[in-house]
This record gives structure tokens, C-alpha cells and sequence, in this order.
């Protein structure tokens, strides 16, 4: 239930930043600034998953810089310490993925 829920979020938050985008008469986005489509999905998917779901380092730098702040849970740097061994590959990683 929650998974389609969440689906149906997304789809209309996508739709509404699309209609805001054009400019379309009606907007419910007139005169606020549209989050991205690609931003909806990333704050999403960082809600629904954890470090014990993810399979590989550049995967978790993906979901930390997504925003879920607690894959660093000792603030070291370091995301999900389960699949990320040393802070040079996290930085290596955010460079290559732009965070």
C-alpha cells in the first residue's frame, strides 16, 4: 500500500512540475519555484531505503547525498560503513556523481 502510495505521489508531483513548467492556465504552481522531477525521486527513494538495503558504496553516496543523513550516523564521512570502506572512495564517488 505504501509503495503505490508513494508511486502516486510521485506521478503527480511530476505531472503538477510539468504543467508549472509550461506555463499552463490553471497551474497550482503560479509564481513558486517547481522541484524537479529527478529531486522528487531522489528525495523519495533516500525515504525508502536504508543502509542494509543497499548493495554497493556508490549506491549509498547516492542515497546519503539524496538526503537520508542517517547512512552517516556517526558523522565520519562515511555512509553506510557496511559497503563504503574508506572516505577517499566516498569522495571519489561524490565527485564522480556530482554531490
Amino acid at each position: 500500500m505504501t509503495r503505490k502510495l508513494t508511486t502516486l505521489a510521485l506521478a503527480s508531483l511530476m505531472a503538477l512540475g510539468s504543467f508549472g513548467a509550461a506555463g499552463a492556465v490553471g497551474s497550482l504552481d503560479q509564481g513558486t519555484p517547481s522541484m524537479s522531477a529527478k529531486r522528487v525521486k531522489e528525495i523519495l527513494m533516500a525515504q525508502r531505503r536504508s543502509c542494509k538495503a543497499v548493495s554497493t558504496c556508490e549506491e549509498a553516496v547516492e542515497m546519503w547525498c539524496g538526503g537520508y543523513s542517517r547512512a552517516d550516523g556517526d558523522d565520519d564521512g562515511i555512509p553506510c560503513e557496511n559497503v563504503c570502506r574508506s572516505l577517499s572512495q566516498v569522495e571519489a564517488i561524490k565527485k564522480k556523481v556530482g554531490c
